[in-house]
C-alpha cells in the first residue's frame, strides 16, 4: 500500500507522521487490496482536520474528523475508516454465502445416524 501524507497550514512533525503511517498500515488488516491511502492534514485557527483516503480495488472511502491536535484528528479518521472496512469485509465474507454439508458425511463427534457411515455387523445380521 503506498501512503502519501499533505499538510495544508501547518508542518507535521516526524513522530506524527511515523504515527499516520502506523495507523494506516494497520488497516490492511481488514482489506488486502488497498491500493493507496492518501492523508490529508489542515490546520484552522486551533483546530486540525485529517481526511483520509483509500483506493480499494473497485470502492473508495473517505473519513474526515476534527480534533484539537493532529494525532487524535488522524487517529479518530483512522478509526472511522477501520469501521468502515469491517462492513465491507463483512459484506465480502458473507456474500459468499453459507457452507453446505455433504449428505452422507458426518462432522466430527456429531451425533451421526446409524447406519449413513457405520458399517453393518455381519455377525448378528443387524446393524451396528
Amino acid at each position: 500500500m503506498q501512503i502519501s501524507t499533505t499538510a495544508r497550514h501547518c508542518e507535521l512533525d516526524a513522530p506524527v507522521r511515523e504515527f499516520a503511517q502506523q495507523r494506516l498500515a494497520k488497516l490492511e488488516r481488514f482489506a488486502r487490496d488497498i491500493q493507496e491511502a492518501h492523508l490529508v492534514v489542515t490546520a484552522e485557527k486551533f483546530r486540525f482536520t485529517a481526511e483520509i483516503t483509500l483506493r480499494i480495488k473497485h470502492h473508495e472511502m473517505v473519513s474526515r474528523e476534527e480534533s484539537d491536535t493532529s494525532k487524535l484528528a488522524i487517529d479518530q479518521a483512522a478509526d472511522r475508516l477501520e469501521q468502515q472496512l469491517r462492513r465491507l469485509k463483512d459484506k465480502r465474507t458473507d456474500h459468499k454465502g453459507p457452507v453446505r454439508e455433504l449428505p452422507g458425511i458426518a462432522g466430527a463427534g456429531d451425533g451421526a445416524e446409524p447406519g449413513i457411515d457405520q458399517e453393518p455387523d455381519l455377525r448378528s445380521g443387524t446393524e451396528a
